[in-house]
C-alpha cells in the first residue's frame, strides 16, 4: 500500500488535473483503489489541497511577492508553532517555513503594491509578540514555482547560415 501511495503521489504532484481513470491506467491500477486511496491520504492530510500555478507577470492583474525572514523567540511549552499560526492565518501569507541558519521563519506573502507589503510587514508581523527582527526581500521575477517553469525555453526560428 505504501508503494501505491507513493506512486500516485509523484505522479499528482505535478500534474494535478488528471482524473483518478488516468491515474489508475498509468499505474495499473484498479480505479476504485486509486479513489479509495486519494480520500484516505486527503483525510490523513498527506495530500492538503490541490493548487494551480498561474504565471500572474502574464495577466492584467498587479502582483508583488515577497520573502520575509523572521527571528522569533519560541514561547514555552508551544515552540514556534503558535506563532507560526498567527502569521499563516493572515491572508497575505501564502507560504511559511521553519527554517534553521540566521534566521528562524520564512514567510512568504503576495501584495498588490510594495506599499501594501510594507505596510503588513509595518503594521501587523513587526509588532506581533515574540518577532523580534524582520527581513523582507521583494521577488523581482520568478522563473520557477513548486517545480513548474514559469516561461518555456524560446527557440530561434533563424536557420543556420555559414559561409
Amino acid at each position: 500500500m505504501k508503494d501505491v501511495r507513493s506512486k500516485i503521489l509523484k505522479l499528482i504532484q505535478n500534474q494535478s488535473k488528471l482524473s483518478t481513470k488516468d491515474i489508475a491506467t498509468v499505474l495499473g491500477l484498479d480505479e476504485s483503489l486509486v479513489i479509495n486511496t486519494i480520500s484516505d491520504m486527503e483525510q490523513e492530510q498527506i495530500i492538503c489541497g490541490y493548487n494551480t500555478v498561474i504565471n500572474w507577470d502574464k495577466t492584467e492583474d498587479e502582483r508583488v511577492t515577497a520573502l520575509i525572514e523572521v527571528k522569533v523567540v519560541p514561547q514555552r511549552g508551544e515552540g514556534f508553532d503558535r506563532i507560526a499560526e498567527r502569521i499563516y492565518n493572515y491572508e497575505e501569507v501564502t507560504s511559511l517555513y521553519l527554517m534553521s541558519g540566521g534566521f528562524d521563519m520564512a514567510v512568504f506573502i503576495e501584495g498588490k503594491t510594495m506599499k501594501e507589503v510594507a505596510q503588513f510587514v509595518a503594521r501587523k508581523l513587526a509588532p506581533m509578540e515574540g518577532i523580534l527582527s524582520t527581513s523582507t526581500h521583494f521577488v523581482l521575477k520568478k522563473y520557477k514555482e513548486s517545480g513548474t517553469k514559469l516561461e518555456q525555453e524560446k527557440k530561434d526560428g533563424r536557420l543556420v547560415v555559414t559561409a
